[in-house]
């Protein structure tokens, strides 16, 4: 193989790899949602129900602290919605068929539906490019291993990946812990139309949903997808040393 190109080959994984490892993170831990559900819900500091709602809003829209057990029933709900491979026109209705406990009303109102709709087209999207970054880390990786004079490129484009991995999902993870209210926004106007993501504290998506949820689970993947990264590099460096022969 040219020599440019095997280089070539390798940079394409050193950018790809965050990304790669940062998708799959994401994508693994929504097909484990329940369990963090659970978990979180478990948590002696969960905010309770209705937290933040003055008593008169309470009183004026006729809301009922949920328990936490059926705040947990509900949220589920919302989890299966987001694991279903339909596209989120064909399963919305899994949503928009619940209903308040104890009422005929709906859980959740037309904005909060319409969110729902946007949430699952990002989550179904990641799920497309961690396949994407999958096929060029693996593919490229595969082409360099292939050959003997350009394994020692692998398994550097392994090392270097899973630095670039460790440096940018640090900071991430700084941002997160240092400056949560910032990313949390940023991070929202990114992804999704202005002004079609905040809610109420009335509303059942913040009720089922309230910001430490989401605090928590920004950390935990930030940190699992640094953990993977560290691991990565060590990994390719290791390979480099016993392997090709590379200090």
């Amino acid at each position: 193989m040219n020599r440019t190109l095997a280089n070539g080959i390798r940079w394409l994984i050193v950018l790809t790899m965050p990304f790669f490892l940062g998708f799959l993170t994401i994508r693994l831990f929504v097909a484990g949602a329940h369990y963090y559900v659970v978990y979180e819900y478990g948590k002696d500091d969960f905010p309770a129900d209705l937290a933040g709602v003055p008593e008169f809003t309470r009183q004026q829209l006729g809301l009922q602290p949920l328990t936490q057990g059926e705040r947990e029933e509900l949220a589920m709900v919302a989890v299966d919605y987001l694991q279903r491979r339909e596209p989120a026109e064909e399963v919305i209705y899994l949503l928009e068929e619940q209903r308040l406990p104890g009422s005929g009303q709906p859980l959740y109102n037309d904005d909060e539906l319409s969110h729902m709709v946007d949430v699952k087209h990002v989550t179904d999207a990641i799920g497309r490019l961690t396949w994407l970054a999958a096929v060029i880390v693996l593919g490229g990786l595969g082409l360099l291993l292939w050959r003997p004079e350009t394994r020692s490129l692998a398994f550097t484009a392994i090392m270097q990946g899973g630095v670039s991995t460790t440096v940018i999902l640090l900071f991430i993870a700084l941002f997160i812990i240092l400056a949560w209210s910032i990313f949390f926004v940023q991070f929202h106007e990114l992804l999704f139309p202005p002004g079609t993501w905040t809610f109420a504290y009335s509303d059942s998506l913040i009720r089922l949903f309230p910001e430490k949820f989401w605090f928590d689970f920004g950390v935990l993947l930030s940190l699992t997808a640094l953990g993977l990264g560290i691991v990565t590099g060590v990994a390719g460096y290791l390979l480099r040393r016993v392997i090709a022969g590379v200090p």
